[in-house]
Formats: structure tokens, sequence, C-alpha cells
């Protein structure tokens, strides 16, 4: 895992929700651009580090296996 990885899992972590928006990770890297901070995301996705959630209309970030929702949906 990359240090920027860890930033985010690190951010993730003390929060108290499992599921995030886009913006939540770009308070994480105040210097970088959304385009930067996308691909750490989505390396972390392919990485199987994070999962994909969507209520339909939002695609939010979690980790993986973490909250109510990966549950629900029979995912391990």
């Amino acid at each position: 895992m990359t240090e920027e990885q860890q930033k985010i899992v690190d951010f993730i972590k003390t929060k108290s929700k499992t599921k995030f928006y886009f913006n939540d990770f770009l308070e994480v890297f105040p210097d970088k651009g959304p385009r930067d901070v996308k691909k750490i995301l989505t390396a972390m996705v392919q990485g199987e580090i994070l999962e994909f959630w969507s209520s339909g209309s939002t695609t939010m970030y979690g980790l993986k296996g973490a909250g109510k929702q990966s549950q629900a949906e029979g995912e391990k």
C-alpha cells in the first residue's frame, strides 16, 4: 500500500461513517487536484482495498467489506 493509500485508509478509520463521497477525499489531499485523487481511489478499488457503493443516483466509496450495506447485499 502506498503512503497516499494509507492516508485514505487512516482517514476512513477516523470517521464514524462507512461510505464516503468522492469530495470527502479531496480534503485528505488539499495539494492535489481531483484527477490525481481519483487515480488514487481507482487504484485502491482495483486493488480491492476500497469498493464502490451506489444508491442508484450517487456513487460512494468504502473499505471493502465494511458497513451494513455489504452484508445486506450478501457480499463477503
